[in-house]
């Protein structure tokens, strides 16, 4: 007897193939086989001409769905059903989620097998896993494939209705999607927050006060609270507007501060109180897909989608459980194996009595029905895993952190002391330290969780205060005033923005790394270091969706369509009844989306497009990018004046264009023009100008010039100004590139600049020049002299440090700045980022310097140019209907013949398979 069992990946057949041996062919449906038509070309030609073909939805036939083969599919479903003719048995072993149902059930419409159908399920590939699963198989769950259907339609219905407004009223290809679109719009209210954010300056005194040497530690810290009974303000008691949120509260300043150490320096504080408190830190979770990814981001500075890359690749070659999950549960072969690596590694101490149970975060969590942890009945550390690099170091993570999930709490000591007396001049101030001893670290033993604000402290810090007691006196050994402003809040990271997503239970583990890649792909979203900064299209788009689709943007309202889903996966919904809920609406008041549309009234695109700043300075989004527009300044044709332009940098955040900043780009805005005269030689006008890429000189050409003639221009050196350049310049300028001459071998030598800087070229060999300025003065005997030196290959000796910053926190490698080729540069030694132009390598911190190199590991490598399209796939002829298979007494499925409703449609039986 010969099984064929598929599965998704291709990178599973050959570890599956092994574990079941002979009598089985195992080979890969490489994902989803079919879907909604993707263009109008793959829809059937049976179905075009009809109102609803665009789609691929019958929305006034039951929402019926058109599926089609991918072009790219169809050899892949040939060879599948090739091999089905010599099988005695289907075996359907794709992923244990609604999108692996789904690939289940479009296998089972598509090869129509005559032969006994299996479907079987694991959350990890090791052999015990298979075979397990061999010997459990069950049905197709339809109530898990209506529920992926029913998504897809939803999805269908919104991105292809709501984005063409998009089209007419914001500008051409932009897109809106149910889940992508909130997900933008929490980044762009996070700005909008950022950009009304007032600041507010405040001063506290930090001290070190003195115990005597009878005490360990002698010296500790402590921080100003009160001054004559009022609490001093700290960051938290401001509001966003700059304002004290509470009266009471004592604002201090620098001079106040200042004051107040003087008069506390050399008089005695007596311990007012001392309080102690047992600490008891319990363990995380074991991953869910969420905080996998949040940890990634955190520990390595991964983004979603490279995170779930390895756990893919990891979960593939055997190692760890199915990584799409949001379920915090063990299995007890996990807890079995978990408690026994725990015991042999850190004895019996660390081990508690029962083994640890973990409720899932999210109240449908449905997707896999387990943790994500290390693979196997027994755990296999990281050095006998032997994975590396990338696989290796998320192998660690999820090792330790299933591991620290089944150990003891961690236990200790935390201690208040408040310490009373009286400046000089009378005043009554009260200052509090903190510590923190940890007697027993427990799971901290194995793993410490990181935090997403990086000043936070860790849970295994300590702070260790002196042994004093109520009415000890100590003195204050240092005051230092420190002054502080108030933070707008932080822009969300992809850690932060998942965190946000899953708390208000808007969409699923699956689905944000794919969000995070769209939005940012869409050009929606851009990062800035790791910060995730909303481009000023965003806020055109959200603009429109929430003035016009305010529902389809609400957070509430796409939450509760995520457990309507979930009741459509457990059988408890109907998947016809939420179609047209979401489609027409579902009562009074709960207007549909198709009403929406066509009801729309007129929209102010330009409105949609213009961000005031005031002062008649406003922000646009134009075709080919922002720009700011002041007031009319410039006359322009006819006596008129048009105003006043100038584009927005690519990399300036909405946050940051202030009506000041704005002022400056308009003093200075690209398309700025200065007519130096007339060239001595050629007789055409010389212009300068400011362009996108930057300043430059240009010929203006004679009306009539054919299309194809192309002015001379030359971008002026670093070292010039638009404003203070004259016609001789210019001139010089526009005679690049020059030949200087040529060399000993008669061969042509020019100056050119280039990319890269001054260079001079001699047919194929290309050698630097110092300055820009050489490109006008350099002689041909200078030239000669350069190209009789041999060629330098490589890298240039390694130059000494400009300045050390201390050690990267993700590869915990010591930063230095460098001077390189093209400017000063931070490294650790394996990546290098380049100094921006407000940077300076006298005053760059440690912070800024990790931001760099944060940014620069988060840039992915360039994409593989995509293969040419394959030709439109044919249109498939009557699909059978959507059907569970049917179990047999002897627990062998078949696939249930029935007659199609809608030819090239697919439907489902209305009963399902009990």
């Amino acid at each position: 007897m010969t099984s064929l069992v598929i599965v998704e990946s291709p990178n599973k057949v050959r570890s599956i193939a092994g574990y079941l041996g002979d009598g089985y062919v195992v080979d890969a449906s490489v994902g989803h086989i079919r879907d909604l038509p993707q263009g109008a070309d793959e829809v059937p030609a049976q179905f075009k001409g009809q109102p609803w073909a665009r789609l691929g939805v019958d929305i006034d036939n039951g929402f019926e769905p058109v599926y089609v083969v991918s072009a790219g599919k169809k050899s892949q479903i040939t060879k599948l059903k090739k091999l089905l003719k010599d099988a005695d048995e289907l075996v359907l072993a794709t992923d244990e989620d609604r999108e692996g149902e789904a690939i289940a059930w479009h296998l089972l419409d598509e090869l129509k097998p005559k032969v006994p159908v299996k479907r079987i399920v694991f959350n990890e590939i090791t052999k015990e896993a298979i075979q397990r699963a061999i010997a459990n198989p069950r049905d197709v769950d339809m109530d898990l494939v209506d529920a992926q259907e029913t998504r897809r339609i939803l999805d269908r219905l919104y991105g292809y209705e709501v984005s063409p407004v998009l089209w007419k009223k914001v500008m051409s290809g932009l897109s809106a999607g149910r889940v992508q679109s909130v997900a933008t719009r929490l980044v762009v209210e996070r700005e909008r927050e950022r950009m009304a954010f007032r600041s507010a300056s405040y001063w506290d005194l930090d001290a070190t006060f003195d115990a005597d040497e009878k005490h360990d530690p002698q010296y500790f810290p402590a921080r100003l609270m009160t001054v004559e009974g009022k609490r001093i303000a700290t960051g938290s008691a401001f509001g966003a507007d700059g304002q004290l949120k509470n009266p009471e509260v004592v604002q201090l300043d620098e001079a106040a501060v200042t004051a107040l150490a003087d008069g506390l320096r050399g008089r005695p504080l007596r311990v007012a109180s001392v309080e102690a408190k047992p600490y008891t830190r319990k363990p995380y979770a074991p991953f869910r897909t969420t905080t996998m990814q949040q940890e990634a981001s955190r520990k390595f500075g991964w983004g979603a989608a490279r995170t779930m890359q390895v756990a893919q690749r990891l979960y593939e070659g055997g190692y760890i459980t199915y990584m799409r999950t949001d379920s915090a549960t063990l299995s007890q072969t996990a807890l079995t194996a978990a408690r026994a690596q725990v015991k042999e590694l850190y004895g019996a101490a660390y081990l508690p009595e029962k083994p640890r149970v973990y409720a899932g975060k999210s109240k449908n969590a449905q997707e896999a029905h387990e943790a994500i942890r290390p693979s196997g009945e027994r755990f296999r550390t990281p050095q006998q895993a032997g994975v590396g690099g990338d696989e290796g170091k998320l192998y660690e993570l999820i090792w330790k952190r299933t591991i620290a999930s089944q150990m003891k709490d961690a236990q200790g000591e935390q201690l208040s002391i408040k310490l009373a007396g009286d400046a000089a001049d009378g005043r009554a101030v009260e200052f509090t330290a903190s510590g923190r001893t940890i007697t027993f670290h427990g799971f901290l033993k194995a793993y410490v969780e990181t935090h997403e604000d990086p000043t936070a402290q860790g849970d295994d810090q300590q702070t260790k205060l002196p042994n004093l007691a109520e009415g000890d006196t100590v003195l204050a050994h240092e005051l230092v005033p420190s002054g502080h402003e108030t933070k707008p809040p932080a822009r969300y990271t992809e850690a932060s923005l998942i965190k946000e997503l899953e708390e208000r239970e808007i969409g699923r583990p699956s689905t944000y790394a794919s969000i995070i890649n769209t939005i940012q792909n869409r050009g929606y979203v851009y990062k800035k270091g790791t910060a995730l900064v909303p481009a000023w299209i965003a806020f055109s788009v959200v603009r429109l969706l929430e003035q016009h689709f305010s529902r389809l943007v609400d957070y509430s309202f796409t939450a509760q369509l995520e457990d309507v889903l979930d009741e459509v996966a457990h059988g408890r919904e109907d998947r016809l009844r939420v179609l047209e809920g979401f489609w027409t609406g579902g009562g009074e008041g709960d207007t549909g989306l198709k009403r929406l549309v066509e009801n729309l009234p007129d929209i102010d695109a330009r409105g949609l497009a213009t961000f005031e700043l005031g002062e008649g300075v406003a922000v646009r989004v134009g075709r080919y990018g922002p720009y700011v527009e002041g007031p009319p300044m410039v006359p322009g044709d006819g006596g008129s004046e048009v105003p006043t332009r100038a584009n927005v940098p690519e990399d300036l955040p909405p946050d940051e264009l202030t009506l000041e900043a704005a002022r400056e780009l308009l003093r200075n805005p690209a398309g700025q023009e200065k007519h130096l005269g007339t060239h001595p030689e050629t007789g055409l006008d010389v212009v300068a100008r400011n362009g996108r890429y930057g300043p430059y000189v240009v010929e203006s050409l004679p009306d009539g010039s054919p299309k194809t003639a192309k002015p001379r221009t030359s971008s002026l050196f670093k070292s010039m100004e638009l404003d203070a350049l004259s016609l001789d310049d210019a001139v010089k300028l526009l005679t690049l590139p020059r030949v200087v001459g040529t060399g000993e071998d008669g061969e042509e030598i020019t100056a050119q600049n280039g990319r890269y800087g001054p260079y001079l070229k001699k047919g194929t060999d290309s050698r630097s020049l110092e300055t820009e300025e050489q490109l006008l003065t350099l002689t041909e005997e200078q030239a000669r002299a350069i190209y009789s030196q041999p060629k330098t290959y490589g890298r240039r000796a390694a130059a000494s440090p400009l300045k050390e910053l201390g050690n990267d926190p993700v590869s915990e490698k010591p930063i230095v700045v460098k001077d390189g080729r093209f400017g000063p540069y931070v490294t650790d030694g394996e990546h290098n980022a380049s100094l921006r132009k407000d940077d300076d390598v006298a005053t760059i911190t440690p912070e800024r310097a990790h931001e760099l190199l944060a940014e620069r590991r988060a840039k992915a490598p360039a994409k593989k140019g995509a293969k040419k399209t394959a030709k439109k796939a044919t249109a498939k002829k009557a699909p059978a209907k959507k059907t569970a298979a049917k179990k047999t007494a002897a627990k062998k499925t078949t696939a249930k013949k029935t007659t199609a409703k809608k030819t090239g449609t697919s439907t489902k039986t209305a009963k399902k398979t009990e």
